[in-house]
């Protein structure tokens, strides 16, 4: 059984392999096959041709509490710094492969080699991995093996459309495992070391900054003619303006981010209003704001 551990080999999944990854996460995993979004790399476990186990890695928890105050990073800065961390968001041993120390062995070989690969496919360093178990289901054993450390629990809130779920419905323990040895101090740095930085500086806004950004540009005539206006123009402006101070660029990424806001924030950006819902403009309304000089 030892042999066959150290036989054990960890890649990304080739593109003719992603098909066949797909149909055994989605009929395997109790959560299903997860599409991929952004920045994700699919791994497979394998012992010569025969796969062991799957695993997922994609982009961060946008707002985890136990995991922030673990790092200790200011939320303004904390938005802009997500990106070298990458969430472990499935972990499959497949049938026939529930070995002893399997699990751990997969994870340990994965974290010798995804700063790397992370590095190779889109340009920048992780510095650290992070997971969510469901403590209804499992007690997180395998992460414990392989040395990730246990924070805590979630509160409990899940991610929707809308921002979060008004209720508290099932706290995850979160687990960590830095890359190296600085990783918490280099993300909690006041100023982000450069060889870190990539692209042009994010910020996370303040809910008062969300408020006071529109009035910049209650000043600025409305080019638009008056039939059919949707969103008062400083409220698309001061949610352009928000979004590039966030580190989005064109048109596509600044409606990405607006369909992203929460209805808190929807509200302080003085979105409007219809049928309890905040709306914000769609793309077409930004890049015909921004784009063109219309009467």
């Amino acid at each position: 059984m030892q042999a066959s551990l150290e036989k054990l080999r960890v890649r990304p999944v080739s593109g003719s392999e992603e098909t066949r990854y797909r149909e055994l996460m989605q009929q395997h995993h109790y959560l299903g096959d997860l599409a991929r979004i952004g920045h994700t790399i699919w791994y497979v476990a394998t012992r010569g041709e025969q796969w062991a186990a799957l695993l997922s890695f994609s982009a961060a928890a946008w707002k985890c509490g136990v995991r922030d105050r673990w790092v200790g990073w200011d939320f303004r800065s904390q938005y802009g710094r997500l990106k070298l961390i990458a969430n472990n968001s499935r972990f499959l041993i497949l049938r026939d492969w529930h070995i002893a120390n399997l699990g751990s062995k997969v994870l340990s070989l994965c974290g010798q080699r995804i700063a790397g690969d992370w590095q190779a496919r889109f340009g920048h360093r992780l510095l650290l991995m992070e997971t969510f178990v469901d403590p209804a289901r499992f007690h997180g054993t395998v992460y414990r093996a392989a040395n990730w450390t246990c924070l805590g629990l979630t509160r409990g809130f899940r991610r929707t459309r809308e921002g979060y779920s008004q209720r508290a419905e099932s706290p995850k323990l979160v687990f960590v495992r830095p890359l190296q040895r600085d990783a918490r101090a280099q993300l909690s740095r006041c100023i982000l070391d450069p060889v870190y930085r990539t692209g042009v500086p994010k910020i996370m806004l303040t809910a008062e900054q969300m408020r006071t950004l529109p009035d910049f540009f209650n000043d600025i005539p409305d080019p638009r003619r008056a039939q059919g206006r949707r969103h008062r123009l400083p409220v698309v402006l001061g949610i352009a303006a928000a979004a590039v101070l966030c580190g989005m660029r064109g048109y596509k990424a600044i409606a990405g981010w607006a369909r992203d806001l929460g209805p808190k924030a929807r509200e302080r950006f003085g979105c409007r209003r219809k049928q309890r819902r905040y709306l914000v403009p769609r793309e077409s309304i930004i890049r015909g704001v921004m784009g063109s000089d219309s009467t």
